[in-house]
């Protein structure tokens, strides 16, 4: 799958954010090594430490069905460039530091870095 296909994938699934206190809509598409997609959306909270990431849906998603290898993750945002915040960077790494992460630069061309590169000295032992 392109970097452009996942991508369009990730801004269908930011039609489905909830996000009632910043209005900004963020989707995910996470591409599994065996070709699966999963998407996510950010689901907002009042309580703004409950709210889940984009990018942590589709993990979550992705992980309780099986899938813990992943390629690339596609992030789609209503402001550019929005890459994963640290605590998505850690959660993706604990699967998949070689992964490839795009999103949208400012001037509207697609963005392609390693997962590694964004989240140097991660956790992961």
């Amino acid at each position: 799958m392109t970097d452009k296909e996942l991508f369009e994938i990730a801004e269908k699934a930011k039609e489905y954010s909830y996000s009632p206190y910043s209005n900004f809509r963020v989707g995910a598409a996470l591409l599994c090594e065996d070709g699966k997609v999963f998407t996510g959306t950010n689901v907002e909270n009042a309580s703004f430490g409950a709210t889940v990431c984009a990018e942590r849906v589709a993990l979550v998603k992705a992980v309780s069905e099986g899938c813990k290898t992943f390629t690339k993750i596609a992030i789609s945002a209503d402001k550019n460039p929005c890459s994963p915040c640290g605590i998505c960077r850690q959660s993706l790494i604990e699967f998949s530091p070689e992964m490839q992460v795009i999103y949208m630069s400012q001037d509207g061309c697609l963005v392609n870095v390693n997962l590694k590169d964004l989240l140097l000295n991660n956790f992961v032992l």
